[in-house]
């Protein structure tokens, strides 16, 4: 059988962040990637938070092919016949180095793919693993096809649903509820036209989130990224909300709804899809985290489940990637010990939970039980839009008193028992 020091299965942003920070340390580094080439079948909605990576890999990002900095941030509540829109733009989003981006992973992806490679790894697309090979207890290599190559430790990065991670027996059966379905459009849209619409300067990028009527009473939301000549439109559903409408709809026609509304076909107007895909997104927090070691074996990445759901932003790319660089550490360490024993990999852990990916994942552990919470996305959007229309609204009748008449709707709607309960939770993220 073939031996190599490491095999990464998957050539996402863990998978190629762990065999970037291996790649010059005089191991022999193999990625396998299933898809074409690496990004060919990675989705993100997507927006990457680039200051938490920067003490991990701080050398890479000079030449990355980014799509915009995010200048401002939107947040819209949508009423079935209304939306209000909240907007922050600031000087601290404009100095470098930038904290967040728009990014398009088949154009990332491909890019750090390449780096990998002139840095002494090998990306091998179009190669499926199909099953782990193990001696005595110890995983020792991947087969593939007909194929058997060896390793002192592999590393699943093969995606949320990680097929490694189960054959390792690492992970519990999954919950609908602690997974969400992410599906989105790229429209192209000349940049010009992007920036004029979107009120931004010369590369300047906006994210904006919608909740409310958008997943129709469902845990999810909408989202609308501005790249450099097109935008990334898509929502994310909740599965086990989606399991339970009724009566059952294709997602699809979810999106094409969204589209139609006046505060969404106003902005792509004139734009062309030239790209739709989906992904499973993990909403399980720390709770659905799997172990992430075993005798010859790490786990990174959405493989880990290292994903966030904050209410405000998902969390998840700069979590694989530092993820990545850490099982890389980790086996580094191993090597110098020629010891790639389960308690030797501990020390990934260790490391994880010495990082900020745990400890914003402990912070934000309550999250899932709030977006449980129906009336987040029925009720308190609507309201909130009703009654800035009222406030706006003139007609032929004299206009009443602001304070009376909407502190009197406002206590009716947001102080009593149910709302004070929804306080008493949300309170815990």
């Amino acid at each position: 059988m073939e031996k190599v020091d490491v095999i990464v299965v998957g050539g996402g942003l863990a998978g190629l962040s762990c065999a970037y920070e291996l790649a010059d340390s005089g191991m022999t580094v193999l990625v396998l990637e299933r898809g074409d080439f690496s990004g060919s079948k990675n989705v993100t909605g997507g927006r990457i938070y680039l200051r938490p990576i920067l003490p991990y890999l701080p050398d890479i990002w000079e030449q990355a092919p980014f799509e915009r900095h995010v200048a401002k941030e939107v947040f819209t509540a949508m009423g079935k016949t209304n939306s209000t829109t909240f907007e922050l733009y600031s000087d601290r989003f404009n100095q470098e180095p930038y904290p967040s981006y728009t990014i398009l992973r088949a154009k990332f992806d491909r890019w750090f793919a390449d780096l990998v490679t002139e840095k002494g790894g090998f990306v091998i697309p179009q190669k499926t693993v199909d099953d782990l090979i193990k001696e005595n207890g110890k995983v020792i290599g991947v087969k593939s096809g007909d194929e058997e190559i060896g390793a002192d430790c592999v590393v699943a990065a093969d995606g949320i649903l990680s097929f490694l991670t189960e054959k390792a027996g690492l992970r519990k059966p999954f919950e609908p509820k602690h997974f969400a379905l992410g599906f989105k459009e790229v429209i192209q849209l000349d940049s010009k036209t992007i920036e004029d619409r979107f009120r931004l300067g010369e590369g300047e990028g906006s994210a904006q989130l919608f909740f409310g009527s958008v997943t129709q009473g469902m845990m999810g939301g909408g989202f609308l990224y501005t790249n450099k000549d097109s935008l990334s439109l898509g929502l994310v559903i909740g599965l086990q909300s989606l399991n339970l409408r009724e009566p059952r709809e294709e997602v699809y026609k979810l999106l094409d709804q969204f589209k139609e509304r006046p505060e969404i076909r106003n902005l792509i107007r004139g734009g062309e899809t030239v790209e739709y895909s989906s992904h499973l997104i993990t909403e399980g927090g720390i709770h659905n985290i799997p172990k992430l070691h075993t005798d010859g074996m790490l786990v990174v990445g959405d493989a880990a489940s290292l994903s966030l759901n904050m209410l405000f932003t998902v969390r998840g790319m700069e979590y694989a990637m530092v993820s990545g660089v850490l099982a890389a550490r980790t086996i580094k360490k191993a090597k110098g010990r020629n010891d790639f024993s389960a308690s030797s990999l501990a020390e990934y852990e260790k490391l994880l939970n010495e990082s900020f990916i745990i400890k914003e994942m402990n912070t934000f552990k309550n999250t899932l039980r709030v977006l449980e919470n129906e009336r987040l996305f029925t009720k308190y959007p609507q309201v909130i839009c009703d009654l800035f229309e009222k406030v706006m609204w003139v007609d032929e009748n004299p206009k009443e008193g602001v304070y009376k008449t909407k502190m009197a709707e406002l206590k009716k709607e947001f102080f009593n028992v149910e709302t004070l309960k929804d306080w008493w939770q949300f309170r815990k993220i």
